[in-house]
């Protein structure tokens, strides 16, 4: 019997504002994404308009691999202000939870970053190598007590989790309600996360006043209740330091610069949001990924450490978890042909840029061997590159260590995904194993 083969995508059918467009299987997004490459320039599309928001203009997609590039090296032309992580512009009420330095250009950026990137050196890394090798083990011994079940809330959002709260000294009782408040946050399109149900008529996604009020409210709520819990550890560790990145972060003085509260609340906001979400999104994709790609798992246990560090980034690469980040051009620029004017919206498409044909070889094809890999999945190149990068990158090895040598089987079931066109994230995903024999 012949295989049925899935219809092409028309370009007109493709609408980067439809929820329904990134609720399709991601074969037939990729699919869409090769369509888009292969027009002669980038694609401008259209928001909806929903109550008590701005009108957007519209954003250029950009959606090769060197526009991405190019415009990630530009910041003096394409912009992080207002806004890097939404496609419309918020309240400016809310600016005080959200606006971080992933949303500041130079040189307010350069400041914080400045004071925040030796929480990060190779130094305060290796001093937290134990200590996530340790998380590891008691995550995938609690995995194996439970016989399986949710492989997301049971360990691919553990261990990330776990370790920025414990970086920052959030007490454990406070992990949890920070894995439910920042699936708020990332999952605001989501109705499950924020309970407003998005309406189509003729097409086009409604929320409604009353759906819009819920969505910004409940969002909001979660963001202050985060900068709560920010605002009470910096007074606590401002008063009586302990060692930790929060004690280091409020109390800092790099060349007379400090963070101010607010300052200091907004990148504690983004810590746990990007320390939680993005890894945990690695994490459980690549799971999925070994499930589907026999070979490849088979490949990883041959020489697990000469190829973890390749399977890493190449499981960033194929499912990349942050989908776009938003820039503002600054003034009138021409790129590859194309002239952007000042005002205009890009959005970053590194989903799509890390498919693209004239950078990787078969980029629909998962290779933990692929070599080169100059993927984009923790940002383009520039100065807004993933701070935790080298933190994830630590992370996704020492679970699949764990997971790998004492579960050689464990598999991925169906995933229950995340309804957003920010985040490719899976909410569940079920899990089973052999379990180990006793004493191993």
């Amino acid at each position: 019997m012949a295989t049925e083969i899935p219809p092409q995508p028309e370009l007109a059918d493709i609408d980067l504002s439809d929820l329904r467009f990134w609720a399709r299987p991601l074969e037939e997004r990729a699919r869409a994404f090769a369509l888009l490459r292969a027009q002669p320039g980038p694609v401008f599309f259209t928001l909806p308009k929903l109550p008590f928001l701005g009108q957007s203009p519209g954003s250029w997609a950009l959606v090769h691999h060197a526009d991405v590039t190019e415009a990630s090296r530009h910041p003096e032309v394409f912009s992080s202000e207002p806004s890097a992580t939404s496609p419309a512009d918020m309240p400016r009420w809310m600016d005080g939870y959200f606006n971080s330095m992933i949303d500041m250009d130079d040189p307010r950026h350069a400041k914080i970053r400045r004071i925040v990137s030796r929480a990060f050196s190779p130094k305060m890394l290796a001093k937290a190598e134990d200590d996530i090798a340790r998380r590891a083990a008691r995550i995938v011994d609690e995995l194996v007590e439970a016989g399986g079940g949710d492989f997301v809330s049971g360990a691919a959002a553990r261990l990330p989790v776990e370790v920025i709260c414990d970086m920052l000294g959030i007490p454990a009782r406070h992990h949890r309600r920070v894995v439910e408040l920042t699936n708020i946050i990332v999952g605001y399109s989501d109705p499950e996360y924020v309970g407003a149900t998005v309406e189509y008529r003729d097409g086009v996604p409604k929320l409604g006043r009353l759906g819009t009020l819920r969505m910004l409210g409940t969002v909001a709520s979660a963001g202050w209740r985060l900068h709560r819990l920010a605002a009470r550890l910096g007074r606590e560790r401002r008063a009586a330091p302990t060692g930790d990145l929060t004690s280091a972060l409020v109390n800092a003085n790099v060349d007379g610069e400090r963070l101010t509260p607010r300052e200091f609340a907004t990148f504690f906001l983004l810590l746990v949001v990007a320390g939680n979400e993005t890894t945990r999104n690695a994490i459980a994709h690549g799971l999925k990924l070994f499930t589907e790609h026999p070979d490849q798992r088979e490949l990883l246990l041959a020489d697990f450490d000469g190829r973890i560090a390749g399977a890493v980034e190449e499981i960033v690469r194929f499912s990349s978890p942050v989908i776009f980040m938003r820039r503002n051009l600054t003034r009138d620029h021409e790129m590859n042909g194309h002239t952007f004017r000042e005002g205009d919206r890009v959005t970053l498409f590194y989903w799509s840029a890390n498919r693209d044909e004239a950078v990787f070889a078969d980029p629909d094809r998962f290779d933990i061997t692929r070599s080169p890999n100059p993927h984009v999945g923790f940002g383009g190149p520039g100065p807004h590159f993933c701070l935790g990068a080298n933190l994830a990158r630590r992370e996704i090895t020492v679970m699949f260590r764990e997971l790998f040598t004492r579960l050689p089987d464990i598999a991925a079931g169906e995933p229950d995904r995340l309804v957003s066109g920010f985040i490719n994230g899976y909410k569940r995903l079920p899990c089973t194993f052999t379990p180990p024999r006793p004493g191993r």
